[in-house]
């Protein structure tokens, strides 16, 4: 079992409903954030255009992240997904330096929440509960919040479009297998020889 994601760039519309769910699911503070969407203008009026890539951790194959972790706390587990052991992590960032994908983040400081001058909400409180200061943090395709197979990462889940698609790469019946042998995709940063398992499919 090797698990991956294709994302439809033909379906997307760059809602952002990706990155909410992620944040609400995750629980992330402020400022932090493990699937977003890159919006770029191309092209000049009356002909320019939004062009969107949505953006999370590739969780590589040949994971840079995991080759510079000095303790082992960056690892891939035996479906693929690159995960953190937050436990082992001495937050030096190497990881962070290393990955050309910038999916990491570190929480450096306290947190603040998202209304710093009332302090945390009763809510915030709860979903701040498991992050701490000195480590860091990342997608893990929602392998942490117990959701099934079929159920999939929340960013998949909540996608009005319908443009990302889950699931076990090595099983040649599943829909995102028929996809890659289907479909021209290609990864970003190829040229890093890191072997993302997150793959588009182009406009």
């Amino acid at each position: 079992m090797s698990y991956g994601m294709v994302i439809d760039l033909r379906r997307c519309i760059g809602c952002n409903a990706c990155t909410i769910a992620c944040k609400s699911s995750n629980g992330t503070p402020p400022g932090m954030f493990f699937s977003h969407v890159n919006i770029e203008e191309r092209g000049a009026y009356p002909h320019a255009v939004s062009v969107y890539t949505p953006v999370l951790c590739g969780h590589c194959d040949e994971a840079s992240c995991v080759s510079v972790c000095p303790t082992g706390a960056s690892w891939r587990d035996e479906d693929g997904v690159v995960q953190i052991d937050h436990d082992k992590c001495i937050g030096c960032k190497y990881c962070i330096a290393a990955c050309p994908y910038g999916a990491r983040s570190f929480l450096n400081e306290g947190i603040a929440g998202y209304f710093p001058e009332h302090g945390l909400t009763a809510q915030e409180q709860a979903l701040y509960e498991g992050y701490e200061v000195g480590k860091v943090y990342k997608c893990d395709f929602c392998r942490s919040k117990g959701y099934t197979d079929a159920e999939g990462p929340s960013c998949v889940r909540t996608c009005p479009g319908d443009a990302r698609v889950f699931g076990d790469v090595d099983d040649p019946e599943s829909e995102i297998a028929k996809l890659l042998a289907t479909e021209q995709v290609y990864a970003l940063g190829e040229e890093y020889g890191t072997h993302p398992r997150v793959w588009y499919i182009a406009r």
